[in-house]
């Protein structure tokens, strides 16, 4: 049975094949091939890999993954599609699911999302919860940069707050939608706010928001 990991990570390589190599996306200044390059070496380079969170290591990752974007974007596109080498913590299933689910599902929209013809993707109910729990469980981490207090909802009533403090902003929708938007990719969310106009503004245009 395929894992939702696996699933997100053949149609991020899909997208990213189809959009071609200088095709724009959701993440500020890069392109696909960038953006293909960060996945590979987030997974198989974890000497490399720390400076997404680790400051220091920050010089080194710019560098490491400006060597990966040098090469064939073809190349690229097989390395995300075959995953990472035995040897990487990510070739563990349960690893490759918790770790890998969100991240491929973002950049897949990442991809599709930059482009002018995007239309909304319908996501399966056991994704969408799947997605869901990974927000409830991760809220306070994602939110935790937000200029005003957060709270998420999903269409039902569920509630997640992602960050406490006033005034309160109040964001509805699908749980794909606000994983995006936790993401940083609040203008690119299908959702819809609710709480004072200048809170909702600070929040849209937060640059922090994410991680």
């Amino acid at each position: 049975m395929s894992t939702h990991a696996k699933r997100e990570r053949l149609l991020l390589a899909d997208l990213l094949e189809a959009a071609g190599p200088e095709a724009p996306t959701l993440c500020e200044g890069w392109k696909t091939r960038d953006l293909a390059a960060h996945v590979v070496v987030r997974e198989r380079r974890a000497d490399a890999a720390g400076g997404i969170v680790i400051k220091a290591l920050a010089d080194r990752l710019k560098r490491v993954q400006a060597e990966f974007a040098d090469k064939p974007y073809e190349e690229l596109i097989q390395l995300i599609r075959t995953g990472p080498p035995r040897f990487s913590p990510f070739a563990l299933k349960q690893v490759d699911e918790a770790s890998n689910a969100v991240e491929f599902y973002v950049h897949a929209e990442d991809v599709r999302r930059a482009q002018e013809d995007w239309s909304p993707r319908t996501l399966d109910q056991v994704f969408s919860d799947t997605l869901w729990s990974r927000l409830e469980k991760s809220a306070r981490v994602l939110g935790r940069k937000a200029p005003v207090g957060l709270v998420l909802r999903r269409p039902d009533g569920q509630t997640a707050v992602a960050h406490r403090g006033t005034p309160v902003v109040t964001v509805t929708g699908e749980p794909g939608e606000l994983t995006m938007f936790v993401f940083g990719r609040q203008d690119a969310a299908k959702v819809e706010t609710e709480g004072d106009k200048e809170a909702i503004e600070r929040l849209q245009g937060a640059k922090q928001l994410g991680i």
